[in-house]
């Protein structure tokens, strides 16, 4: 199994989108690459805390790689706008690889690489290993399942 960590705005909607995919064994949200041991919610949403609303993924590569991973991450982010995705707004919102194998960064710079040709704007998306991640509270995990019709800048 692999594991990569994705920030593309909203986490909700991230991992309701990342949990459909063939191959993706595990998501869950939180909070990724701040500076704040173990945020809250109520702390990350100040924007002072400098993580990002992420999701976690472990995926099985022999169903699906991570460049075809990437290739879906691509598809529902704008991944040339900074600190924010959909009306969601502030640095926590920002789009992120947080890459957890050195062995992933060739395929992550080659994507990001194909995806750039896409834009005459330079893609602002981080890519940077994953430093921290917290997991985000329970209320949090599988929103979107919970709440079914809960808002989601991402289209399912």
């Amino acid at each position: 199994m692999k594991e990569i960590v994705l920030a593309g705005g909203c986490f909700w909607g991230m991992e309701e989108y990342m949990s459909r995919i063939r191959g993706v064994i595990e998501t869950k949200v939180g909070y990724a690459n701040g500076n704040t041991e173990d945020p809250s919610y109520s702390e990350v949403k100040t924007g002072e805390t400098g993580h990002a609303e992420a999701c976690y993924i472990r995926y099985d590569e022999v169903q699906i790689s991570l460049e075809e991973l990437l290739k879906r991450f691509w598809r529902v982010i704008d991944p040339t706008i900074l600190n924010r995705q959909g009306p969601d707004e502030g640095t926590q919102y920002r789009t992120g690889i947080y890459y957890i194998n050195a062995e992933d960064i060739p395929i992550i710079k080659k994507s990001l690489e194909e995806e750039q040709k896409k834009y005459p704007e330079p893609i602002v998306t981080e890519v940077e290993p994953l430093k921290c991640f917290y997991d985000a509270e329970e209320y949090h995990q599988k929103y979107l399942k919970k709440n079914p019709g809960g808002y989601c800048h991402i289209k399912l």
